[in-house]
């Protein structure tokens, strides 16, 4: 089943359960998608719609640590439900371990030496990982390693 008709179904059965806050959640979702597929003129299929979903992730954890900062727990508690209801939709985040054996081969099939080659090495890593882990931590275990060979 397609991302989008997961989330369709998903929409129907908060609807018929009374899930108010789930329901809003989902419909975020869907606007996000639209919102995509209006601009670019495209019908997203699940890879793109994963990108979608990462990009509410990241500004759902942005958002919670500028409410946290400006001491509104209320406003991220609710930014902390819909991270939650959004993260059901993406799959498991891989293990830490997994994600550094395949930045360790992109390095060697790069032949990546310093962090001059760090883009190379993303390329060929975020293939292998988009969804599965958190892009950023992603960039930082790649910098770490290049700077240890160089």
């Amino acid at each position: 089943m397609s991302l989008k008709l997961q989330l369709t179904e998903d929409m129907k059965a908060a609807m018929k359960s009374g899930a108010k806050d789930r329901l809003q959640v989902i419909r975020l979702i869907n606007a996000g998608i639209k919102q995509r597929e209006v601009d670019e003129r495209i019908q997203l299929d699940d890879a793109q719609v994963l990108a979608v979903l990462e990009k509410m992730v990241k500004q759902r954890k942005d958002s919670i640590t500028q409410y946290e900062a400006a001491a509104r727990e209320d406003l991220a508690q609710v930014e902390r439900y819909e991270l939650g209801v959004i993260q059901t939709y993406l799959p498991a985040q891989m293990a830490a371990a997994e994600v550094e054996a395949i930045v360790a081969a992109a390095i060697s099939e790069a032949g990546a030496t310093s962090a001059k080659d760090m883009g190379k090495v993303i390329a060929l890593v975020k293939p292998k990982v988009a969804g599965r882990t958190d892009m950023g931590k992603l960039s930082e275990l790649v910098k770490q390693k290049l700077a240890a060979l160089g």
